[in-house]
Formats: C-alpha cells, sequence, structure tokens
C-alpha cells in the first residue's frame, strides 16, 4: 500500500518553504551524472546554458550531448532541468511541456524575489 508520510520528507525538501534534504540514487553514464551535478549548482530561481554546463563539466565542446544528458534527467524536479536554456534564451525543449517548464521558471523567480523583498 502506498504511504504518503513516506514522501512528505521529498515533496518539503523539493517544493517547501524550510527547504531540507532528498538524499538520490542516480543510475546514469559518468558524463550524465556530471550534467545533472552541474544542474543541481544552479540556484532555484536562476538560468543557465546548455554551453555554461558544458564549460562547467570541462567539456565546452559537447552542448548537444549536454542538451541529451539533461533530456535523459529521470526526476524532473529535484534535478531542475527547466532551468537549462537554449544560448539565445530561448527554451528549448522539455520533455514534460514548455508550459510545465514556463510554470516551474515563473514560480522559482517568485519565490526568489519574494525571498529577496524580505518578509
Amino acid at each position: 500500500s502506498e504511504d504518503p508520510a513516506a514522501l512528505t520528507p521529498w515533496a518539503e525538501a523539493a517544493f517547501g518553504r524550510q527547504g531540507g534534504e532528498a538524499r538520490l540514487h542516480l543510475i546514469g553514464a559518468p558524463f550524465q551524472i556530471k550534467v545533472w551535478e552541474a544542474l543541481l549548482a544552479v540556484p532555484s530561481g536562476q538560468v543557465t546554458t546548455y554551453s555554461e554546463i558544458a564549460r562547467a563539466i570541462g567539456h565546452p565542446g559537447a552542448v548537444r550531448a549536454v542538451g541529451t544528458a539533461v533530456g535523459r534527467n529521470p526526476i524532473s524536479y529535484l534535478i531542475p532541468c527547466h532551468r537549462a536554456l537554449r544560448k539565445t534564451g530561448a527554451l528549448g525543449g522539455y520533455h514534460w511541456g514548455l508550459p510545465v517548464k514556463r510554470a516551474l521558471l515563473a514560480w522559482e523567480s517568485a519565490r526568489a524575489e519574494a525571498a529577496a523583498s524580505g518578509p
């Protein structure tokens, strides 16, 4: 049977105001893991580009491979692939649809602005 209480700590870590911790065990190729780790380093409310990720992991010429690794992210929100944009600033693709990507980015931006403005 399902136990919603067992998922509560993960949901709080992802969406809660207090933060928290969600431990993940990811299975992927070493290159994919590096890309996913780079995504985890992008703060909420901010974005990066596929080119910036490629440079951050030491493979500046592997922009397309980075895009593929971003697209193969198995945990959509906890590994924030929605924060990766094209160099032009265009949203690019998103497995769960561009409306979802726009909504996640807007929600994070609003949270960051609210936190910056104080109580």
